[in-house]
Protein backbone atom coordinates (compact mmCIF):
# COMPACT_ATOMS: atom_id res chain seq x y z
CA UNK A 1 0.00 0.00 0.00
CA UNK A 2 0.82 3.44 -0.60
CA UNK A 3 1.59 5.19 2.67
CA UNK A 4 2.38 9.22 2.30
CA UNK A 5 3.26 11.42 5.34
CA UNK A 6 1.08 14.74 5.24
CA UNK A 7 2.66 17.41 4.61
CA UNK A 8 0.70 20.29 5.92
CA UNK A 9 0.78 23.56 4.18
CA UNK A 10 2.60 21.99 1.15
CA UNK A 11 -0.51 19.57 0.50
CA UNK A 12 -2.90 22.56 0.74
CA UNK A 13 -0.52 24.11 -1.82
CA UNK A 14 -0.31 21.39 -4.17
CA UNK A 15 -4.13 21.16 -3.78
CA UNK A 16 -4.51 24.84 -4.60
CA UNK A 17 -2.54 24.04 -7.47
CA UNK A 18 -4.57 21.04 -8.74
CA UNK A 19 -7.85 23.51 -8.16
CA UNK A 20 -6.71 25.75 -10.18
CA UNK A 21 -5.42 23.42 -12.88
CA UNK A 22 -8.71 21.98 -12.92
CA UNK A 23 -10.42 25.54 -13.15
CA UNK A 24 -8.23 26.47 -16.08
CA UNK A 25 -9.14 23.06 -17.89
CA UNK A 26 -12.69 24.04 -18.18
CA UNK A 27 -11.84 27.42 -19.42
CA UNK A 28 -9.94 25.93 -22.18
CA UNK A 29 -12.11 23.82 -23.28
CA UNK A 30 -15.18 25.62 -23.46
CA UNK A 31 -12.82 28.17 -25.34
CA UNK A 32 -11.85 25.85 -27.77
CA UNK A 33 -15.16 24.13 -28.58
CA UNK A 34 -16.95 27.04 -28.20
CA UNK A 35 -19.31 25.29 -26.02
CA UNK A 36 -21.46 26.19 -23.20
CA UNK A 37 -22.54 24.20 -20.24
CA UNK A 38 -26.52 23.81 -20.33
CA UNK A 39 -28.20 22.62 -17.27
CA UNK A 40 -31.08 20.32 -16.83
CA UNK A 41 -34.55 21.99 -16.40
CA UNK A 42 -35.81 21.78 -12.66
CA UNK A 43 -37.77 19.00 -11.76
CA UNK A 44 -41.51 19.97 -11.21
CA UNK A 45 -42.45 20.87 -7.44
CA UNK A 46 -43.23 18.59 -4.82
CA UNK A 47 -44.71 18.42 -1.38
CA UNK A 48 -44.17 16.22 1.69
CA UNK A 49 -45.43 15.98 4.74
CA UNK A 50 -44.43 13.90 7.57
CA UNK A 51 -47.69 12.91 9.84
CA UNK A 52 -45.47 11.37 12.81
CA UNK A 53 -42.83 13.94 13.99
CA UNK A 54 -40.35 12.44 16.46
CA UNK A 55 -39.21 13.89 19.78
CA UNK A 56 -35.76 14.97 20.25
CA UNK A 57 -33.46 16.11 23.43
CA UNK A 58 -30.79 18.12 24.11
CA UNK A 59 -27.61 16.24 24.62
CA UNK A 60 -25.02 16.96 27.17
CA UNK A 61 -21.78 17.20 25.45
CA UNK A 62 -18.51 15.14 27.36
CA UNK A 63 -15.91 17.61 29.32
CA UNK A 64 -12.30 17.45 29.96
CA UNK A 65 -11.30 13.92 27.77
CA UNK A 66 -9.65 13.13 25.35
CA UNK A 67 -10.29 11.49 22.23
CA UNK A 68 -9.92 7.33 22.65
CA UNK A 69 -13.05 6.64 19.85
CA UNK A 70 -14.12 8.30 16.68
CA UNK A 71 -17.34 7.38 14.87
CA UNK A 72 -17.31 9.05 11.45
CA UNK A 73 -21.20 9.31 9.86
CA UNK A 74 -21.28 10.18 6.59
CA UNK A 75 -24.92 11.11 4.41
CA UNK A 76 -24.52 10.35 1.05
CA UNK A 77 -25.08 12.90 -0.93
CA UNK A 78 -26.59 14.58 1.43
CA UNK A 79 -26.84 18.71 1.97
CA UNK A 80 -27.69 21.54 3.70
CA UNK A 81 -30.86 21.42 2.21
CA UNK A 82 -31.57 18.09 3.05
CA UNK A 83 -31.12 19.07 6.70
CA UNK A 84 -33.29 22.17 6.48
CA UNK A 85 -35.60 19.84 4.93
CA UNK A 86 -35.70 17.31 7.62
CA UNK A 87 -35.47 19.94 10.00
CA UNK A 88 -38.90 21.64 9.02
CA UNK A 89 -41.01 18.67 8.45
CA UNK A 90 -40.25 17.19 12.12
CA UNK A 91 -41.49 20.30 13.56
CA UNK A 92 -38.18 22.54 14.03
CA UNK A 93 -36.07 19.86 15.46
CA UNK A 94 -33.19 17.27 14.44
CA UNK A 95 -31.03 15.31 16.63
CA UNK A 96 -27.65 16.46 14.57
CA UNK A 97 -28.34 19.87 16.50
CA UNK A 98 -26.37 18.57 19.19
CA UNK A 99 -23.42 18.94 16.99
CA UNK A 100 -21.34 21.15 19.40
CA UNK A 101 -19.51 22.73 16.10
CA UNK A 102 -20.03 23.44 12.33
CA UNK A 103 -18.07 23.24 9.15
CA UNK A 104 -17.81 23.45 5.48
CA UNK A 105 -16.51 20.90 3.31
CA UNK A 106 -15.43 21.02 -0.69
CA UNK A 107 -16.00 17.91 -1.91
CA UNK A 108 -14.10 17.91 -5.90
CA UNK A 109 -11.96 14.87 -7.00
CA UNK A 110 -8.71 15.06 -8.26
CA UNK A 111 -9.93 15.13 -12.25
CA UNK A 112 -12.89 17.04 -12.10
CA UNK A 113 -14.95 19.38 -10.06
CA UNK A 114 -18.20 17.04 -9.40
CA UNK A 115 -17.20 14.04 -7.27
CA UNK A 116 -19.01 11.07 -6.88
CA UNK A 117 -18.91 8.71 -3.53
CA UNK A 118 -15.86 6.52 -5.24
CA UNK A 119 -13.46 9.87 -4.68
CA UNK A 120 -15.71 11.56 -2.51
CA UNK A 121 -15.50 8.56 0.04
CA UNK A 122 -11.52 7.51 -0.79
CA UNK A 123 -11.10 11.25 0.17
CA UNK A 124 -12.52 10.74 3.91
CA UNK A 125 -11.03 7.41 4.26
CA UNK A 126 -7.31 7.88 2.78
CA UNK A 127 -6.85 11.45 2.95
CA UNK A 128 -6.14 12.18 -0.12
CA UNK A 129 -7.84 13.33 -3.55
CA UNK A 130 -8.08 10.65 -6.07
CA UNK A 131 -10.23 9.94 -10.11
CA UNK A 132 -13.73 10.18 -10.19
CA UNK A 133 -14.68 6.44 -10.03
CA UNK A 134 -11.25 5.18 -8.24
CA UNK A 135 -12.30 3.18 -5.15
CA UNK A 136 -9.38 3.35 -2.21
CA UNK A 137 -6.52 3.66 -4.82
CA UNK A 138 -4.41 6.82 -5.91
CA UNK A 139 -4.64 8.70 -9.34
CA UNK A 140 -2.18 5.85 -10.30
CA UNK A 141 -4.36 2.90 -9.16
CA UNK A 142 -2.32 2.00 -6.38
CA UNK A 143 -4.13 1.16 -3.20
CA UNK A 144 -4.50 3.80 -0.06
CA UNK A 145 -4.19 3.05 3.56
CA UNK A 146 -7.65 3.71 4.91
CA UNK A 147 -8.75 4.92 8.53
CA UNK A 148 -9.80 1.31 9.01
CA UNK A 149 -5.79 0.16 8.12
CA UNK A 150 -4.51 3.09 10.19
CA UNK A 151 -6.36 1.70 13.63
CA UNK A 152 -5.62 -1.38 13.38
CA UNK A 153 -1.97 -0.99 12.72
CA UNK A 154 -2.38 1.23 16.50
CA UNK A 155 -3.75 -1.61 18.33
CA UNK A 156 -7.74 -0.41 17.58
CA UNK A 157 -10.33 -1.94 16.77
CA UNK A 158 -12.34 -0.90 13.10
CA UNK A 159 -15.63 -1.25 11.65
CA UNK A 160 -18.50 -0.11 9.21
CA UNK A 161 -22.43 -0.01 9.26
CA UNK A 162 -24.17 1.10 6.03
CA UNK A 163 -27.60 0.76 4.51
CA UNK A 164 -26.04 -0.27 0.83
CA UNK A 165 -24.51 -3.08 -0.63
CA UNK A 166 -21.31 -3.73 0.26
CA UNK A 167 -19.87 -3.76 -2.81
CA UNK A 168 -21.01 -0.10 -3.21
CA UNK A 169 -18.84 3.13 -3.14
CA UNK A 170 -18.66 4.36 0.23
CA UNK A 171 -17.50 1.30 2.63
CA UNK A 172 -15.58 0.21 -0.30
CA UNK A 173 -13.51 3.25 -0.06
CA UNK A 174 -12.56 2.36 3.64
CA UNK A 175 -11.90 -1.65 3.05
CA UNK A 176 -11.29 -2.35 -0.79
CA UNK A 177 -9.20 -0.67 -3.52
CA UNK A 178 -9.94 -0.44 -7.13
CA UNK A 179 -9.41 1.51 -9.93
CA UNK A 180 -13.34 1.95 -10.86
CA UNK A 181 -16.44 1.24 -8.40
CA UNK A 182 -18.28 -0.57 -11.17
CA UNK A 183 -15.91 -3.53 -10.79
CA UNK A 184 -18.29 -5.21 -8.48
CA UNK A 185 -17.24 -8.16 -7.74
CA UNK A 186 -13.25 -7.81 -7.61
CA UNK A 187 -13.99 -4.97 -4.94
CA UNK A 188 -15.83 -7.84 -2.86
CA UNK A 189 -13.15 -10.21 -3.89
CA UNK A 190 -10.47 -7.07 -2.24
CA UNK A 191 -12.67 -6.49 0.46
CA UNK A 192 -12.75 -9.65 2.91
CA UNK A 193 -8.41 -8.33 2.91
CA UNK A 194 -9.41 -5.75 5.13
CA UNK A 195 -8.16 -6.17 8.64
CA UNK A 196 -12.09 -4.78 9.57
CA UNK A 197 -13.87 -6.20 12.66
CA UNK A 198 -16.77 -5.49 11.99
CA UNK A 199 -18.95 -5.02 8.68
CA UNK A 200 -22.77 -4.71 7.92
CA UNK A 201 -24.29 -4.36 5.16
CA UNK A 202 -26.40 -5.70 2.30
CA UNK A 203 -25.16 -7.90 -1.06
CA UNK A 204 -24.61 -11.04 0.37
CA UNK A 205 -25.30 -11.94 -3.83
CA UNK A 206 -21.45 -11.30 -4.40
CA UNK A 207 -20.23 -13.10 -1.88
CA UNK A 208 -21.58 -16.39 -2.90
CA UNK A 209 -22.98 -16.10 -6.04
CA UNK A 210 -19.74 -15.18 -7.92
CA UNK A 211 -18.43 -15.97 -11.73
CA UNK A 212 -15.21 -17.29 -9.82
CA UNK A 213 -17.23 -20.14 -8.12
CA UNK A 214 -15.99 -18.54 -4.78
CA UNK A 215 -17.87 -18.36 -1.66
CA UNK A 216 -16.09 -15.62 0.09
CA UNK A 217 -18.30 -16.60 3.09
CA UNK A 218 -16.71 -19.71 3.80
CA UNK A 219 -13.32 -18.11 3.26
CA UNK A 220 -14.10 -15.21 5.36
CA UNK A 221 -15.01 -17.91 8.16
CA UNK A 222 -11.70 -19.48 8.19
CA UNK A 223 -10.20 -16.25 9.20
CA UNK A 224 -11.96 -16.14 12.15
CA UNK A 225 -15.29 -14.09 11.21
CA UNK A 226 -18.45 -15.08 12.70
CA UNK A 227 -20.76 -15.10 9.46
CA UNK A 228 -24.19 -13.46 10.35
CA UNK A 229 -27.62 -13.20 7.98
CA UNK A 230 -29.19 -11.48 10.07
CA UNK A 231 -29.33 -8.40 13.23
CA UNK A 232 -30.82 -10.47 15.89
CA UNK A 233 -28.24 -13.08 15.44
CA UNK A 234 -25.14 -11.42 16.16
CA UNK A 235 -27.09 -9.62 19.08
CA UNK A 236 -28.01 -13.02 20.36
CA UNK A 237 -24.68 -14.96 20.06
CA UNK A 238 -21.35 -12.98 19.62
CA UNK A 239 -20.18 -11.48 22.33
CA UNK A 240 -16.52 -10.77 20.96
CA UNK A 241 -14.61 -11.57 18.09
CA UNK A 242 -14.92 -10.82 14.02
CA UNK A 243 -18.31 -9.96 12.58
CA UNK A 244 -19.51 -9.95 8.96
CA UNK A 245 -23.49 -9.52 9.59
CA UNK A 246 -24.59 -9.48 5.72
CA UNK A 247 -28.85 -10.03 5.91
CA UNK A 248 -29.60 -8.78 2.47
CA UNK A 249 -28.99 -10.02 -1.12
CA UNK A 250 -28.32 -6.41 -2.64
CA UNK A 251 -29.48 -3.39 -0.68
CA UNK A 252 -31.48 -3.11 2.68
CA UNK A 253 -35.18 -2.07 2.91
CA UNK A 254 -36.60 0.93 2.78
CA UNK A 255 -37.04 2.98 5.76
CA UNK A 256 -41.14 2.22 6.07
CA UNK A 257 -39.60 -1.35 6.30
CA UNK A 258 -36.30 -1.65 8.13
CA UNK A 259 -37.35 0.74 10.91
CA UNK A 260 -34.55 1.75 13.16
CA UNK A 261 -32.21 -1.18 11.75
CA UNK A 262 -29.16 1.47 11.04
CA UNK A 263 -29.31 2.49 14.46
CA UNK A 264 -29.22 -0.78 16.06
CA UNK A 265 -26.86 -2.29 13.58
CA UNK A 266 -24.34 0.95 14.62
CA UNK A 267 -24.85 0.67 18.32
CA UNK A 268 -24.20 -3.17 17.86
CA UNK A 269 -20.92 -2.27 16.09
CA UNK A 270 -20.04 -0.19 18.40
CA UNK A 271 -20.66 -2.48 21.45
CA UNK A 272 -18.56 -4.71 19.96
CA UNK A 273 -15.46 -2.33 19.11
CA UNK A 274 -15.48 -1.11 22.78
CA UNK A 275 -14.30 -3.88 24.07
CA UNK A 276 -10.55 -2.77 22.84
CA UNK A 277 -9.19 -1.00 25.64
CA UNK A 278 -7.43 0.81 23.04
CA UNK A 279 -10.65 2.48 21.46
CA UNK A 280 -11.84 1.87 17.94
CA UNK A 281 -12.53 3.43 14.52
CA UNK A 282 -16.46 3.10 13.10
CA UNK A 283 -17.76 4.40 9.87
CA UNK A 284 -21.35 4.60 9.55
CA UNK A 285 -23.20 5.56 6.29
CA UNK A 286 -26.98 6.66 5.31
CA UNK A 287 -26.58 5.38 1.76
CA UNK A 288 -29.79 5.56 0.40
CA UNK A 289 -29.97 9.14 0.66
CA UNK A 290 -28.23 9.39 -2.43
CA UNK A 291 -30.95 6.93 -4.38
CA UNK A 292 -33.58 9.42 -3.67
CA UNK A 293 -31.17 12.40 -4.88
CA UNK A 294 -30.88 10.61 -8.49
CA UNK A 295 -34.43 9.62 -8.38
CA UNK A 296 -35.36 13.23 -7.45
CA UNK A 297 -38.12 11.98 -4.91
CA UNK A 298 -38.62 13.66 -2.14
CA UNK A 299 -40.76 12.05 0.24
CA UNK A 300 -38.51 8.80 0.34
CA UNK A 301 -35.48 11.46 0.24
CA UNK A 302 -36.84 12.72 3.78
CA UNK A 303 -37.23 9.52 5.10
CA UNK A 304 -34.00 8.63 4.58
CA UNK A 305 -32.37 11.83 6.19
CA UNK A 306 -34.71 11.20 8.91
CA UNK A 307 -33.91 7.67 9.52
CA UNK A 308 -29.78 8.87 9.40
CA UNK A 309 -31.27 11.91 12.15
CA UNK A 310 -33.01 9.71 14.08
CA UNK A 311 -29.40 6.77 14.07
CA UNK A 312 -27.06 9.88 14.38
CA UNK A 313 -29.09 10.88 17.84
CA UNK A 314 -28.65 6.96 19.13
CA UNK A 315 -25.21 7.57 18.55
CA UNK A 316 -24.19 10.54 20.03
CA UNK A 317 -26.48 9.59 23.09
CA UNK A 318 -23.78 6.50 23.46
CA UNK A 319 -21.05 9.27 22.65
CA UNK A 320 -22.34 11.41 25.55
CA UNK A 321 -22.24 8.97 28.02
CA UNK A 322 -18.96 7.01 27.05
CA UNK A 323 -17.13 10.72 27.04
CA UNK A 324 -13.91 9.49 25.01
CA UNK A 325 -15.74 9.19 21.62
CA UNK A 326 -15.61 12.04 18.95
CA UNK A 327 -18.66 11.91 16.40
CA UNK A 328 -18.50 13.82 13.03
CA UNK A 329 -21.42 13.75 10.64
CA UNK A 330 -20.38 15.17 7.27
CA UNK A 331 -21.33 14.10 3.39
CA UNK A 332 -19.54 12.57 0.45
CA UNK A 333 -20.80 15.16 -1.89
CA UNK A 334 -24.58 16.25 -2.91
CA UNK A 335 -26.69 14.59 -4.86
CA UNK A 336 -30.36 16.23 -6.60
CA UNK A 337 -29.74 19.85 -6.78
CA UNK A 338 -33.01 20.60 -4.22
CA UNK A 339 -34.12 23.39 -3.40
CA UNK A 340 -36.67 24.52 -1.13
CA UNK A 341 -39.28 26.72 -2.29
CA UNK A 342 -41.82 26.78 0.55
CA UNK A 343 -43.02 24.82 4.00
CA UNK A 344 -44.86 25.10 6.86
CA UNK A 345 -43.24 23.98 10.41
CA UNK A 346 -46.59 24.27 11.72
CA UNK A 347 -47.65 21.20 9.87
CA UNK A 348 -44.23 19.82 9.26
CA UNK A 349 -44.79 20.30 5.50
CA UNK A 350 -41.78 21.34 2.84
CA UNK A 351 -42.11 22.20 -1.12
CA UNK A 352 -38.99 20.89 -3.12
CA UNK A 353 -37.85 20.71 -6.75
CA UNK A 354 -34.86 19.28 -7.75
CA UNK A 355 -32.20 20.68 -10.61
CA UNK A 356 -30.56 17.48 -11.98
CA UNK A 357 -30.59 14.11 -11.03
CA UNK A 358 -26.94 13.83 -10.69
CA UNK A 359 -24.37 15.11 -8.49
CA UNK A 360 -23.51 18.90 -8.09
CA UNK A 361 -20.55 20.67 -6.90
CA UNK A 362 -22.55 22.11 -3.46
CA UNK A 363 -20.10 22.67 -0.40
CA UNK A 364 -21.04 20.14 2.41
CA UNK A 365 -21.60 20.28 5.96
CA UNK A 366 -19.41 19.04 8.68
CA UNK A 367 -20.26 18.88 12.53
CA UNK A 368 -19.16 17.46 15.20
CA UNK A 369 -19.66 16.43 18.93
CA UNK A 370 -17.74 15.53 21.52
CA UNK A 371 -13.79 15.69 22.39
CA UNK A 372 -11.91 17.37 19.61
CA UNK A 373 -15.21 18.80 18.01
CA UNK A 374 -13.43 22.63 17.98
CA UNK A 375 -10.84 20.86 15.31
CA UNK A 376 -13.79 20.60 12.22
CA UNK A 377 -15.01 24.62 12.34
CA UNK A 378 -14.64 26.87 9.15
CA UNK A 379 -14.01 25.88 5.47
CA UNK A 380 -11.64 22.60 4.77
CA UNK A 381 -11.17 20.25 2.00
CA UNK A 382 -12.73 16.76 2.55
CA UNK A 383 -9.25 15.22 2.62
CA UNK A 384 -8.86 17.44 5.84
CA UNK A 385 -10.75 15.22 7.81
CA UNK A 386 -9.20 12.26 7.66
CA UNK A 387 -5.69 14.08 8.68
CA UNK A 388 -7.83 16.15 11.96
CA UNK A 389 -9.41 12.28 12.72
CA UNK A 390 -5.56 10.41 12.42
CA UNK A 391 -3.96 13.23 14.74
CA UNK A 392 -6.55 13.26 17.18
CA UNK A 393 -6.75 8.97 17.11
CA UNK A 394 -2.97 9.11 17.09
CA UNK A 395 -2.72 6.43 14.59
Amino acid sequence: MLEIKHLGDVAQNVYKLQSMMIRKCFISAAVLLNTFVVYAQNSALQTFTLAHPYSVERIQPPKGKKVKNVILMIGDGMSLMHIQAAWTVNRGHLWIENAQTTGLSFTPASNRLITDSGSGGTSLATGYKTAYHAVGVDDEGRPLKSLVDYAKASGKSAGIAVTCRLWDATPCDFISHNHDRNNEQELVSEMINSPVDFVFGGGSKYFEHRKDKRNLFDELQKKGYYIARSLEDVQQNVKSGKVYCVPFEVDTPLPDERGDLLARASLTGITLLNQNKNGFFMMIEGSQLDDYGHFNQLDMLMKETLDFDQTIGKVMQWAAKDGETLVIITADHETGGMTIHGGDLATGTVTANFSTKDHTGTIVPVYAFGPGSQDFTGFMDNTEIFWKIKKLLKI
